[in-house]
């Protein structure tokens, strides 16, 4: 049964155009998944105990912290199951993710500024900590592991189609972190003391004492 299914995993990735000589075992990814909560847990720690600081008090430093840990950590690792390992070394697949961390860095800062991220330089260095900090979950696993292979591209992120161990190492967290951030932004309204806010506040005041 696994031979057959490793046979259609193998098949479908023909069609698909590509044919990965790497593989990952569900332990593997597992323990993939494992040192990168660790990074992140570790990173919290030396903000809080070394540094002082929070995502309260500092958001920019601590976001700043947080994914030059984390982006070494993933890059370091998912380039060992970068794709065709005999025609892409090791150090190429690090050099694609160091490449693929600005790119992805400028795609979600356009996309937090579509959805409402203020757009003044006072706010720049928290929109660009937390856009690297995004493409580091997002964009860099697949660009250490399929570089600029559109097709695994298009597969992962447009049809959400993943038919590997290695396709969801890179499927879950993407779409986990958009699906975080979305729904933390969600309780941004409750964030009281904003100057708008008192013309929301004042109708229902003026109703209140009528």
């Amino acid at each position: 049964m696994a031979a057959k299914k490793k046979k259609h995993t193998k098949a479908l990735r023909k069609i698909n155009g590509t044919v990965s000589s790497a593989s990952a075992s569900q332990l593997q990814a597992f323990m993939l998944h494992v040192i990168c909560g660790l990074g992140l847990a570790s990173a919290f720690w030396v903000a809080h105990n070394v540094y002082s600081i929070s995502l309260i008090s500092d958001p920019s430093q601590t976001l700043r912290l947080i994914w030059l840990v984390e982006a070494l950590i993933v890059i370091l690792f998912y380039s060992l199951f970068r794709q065709n390992p005999n025609e892409c070394s090791y150090l190429k697949a690090v050099g694609r993710g160091l490449l693929g961390l600005p790119a992805g860095a400028v795609m979600n800062a356009f996309g937090a500024i579509v959805l409402g991220a203020p757009v003044h330089i006072h706010y720049f260095r928290k929109t660009l900590d937390w856009s690297l900090l995004m493409s580091v979950f997002t964009f860099v696993p697949a660009a250490s592991i399929f570089g600029s292979s559109w097709i695994d591209w298009q597969r992962i992120f447009a049809h959400t189609k993943p038919i590997g161990c290695i396709d969801y190492m890179i499927c879950l967290p993407a779409h986990g972190a958009v699906i975080g951030a979305w729904f933390g932004a969600w309780p941004m309204p409750l964030d009281w003391e904003r100057p708008w806010q008192v013309f929301v506040l004042l109708p229902l005041n003026m109703i209140c004492y009528m």
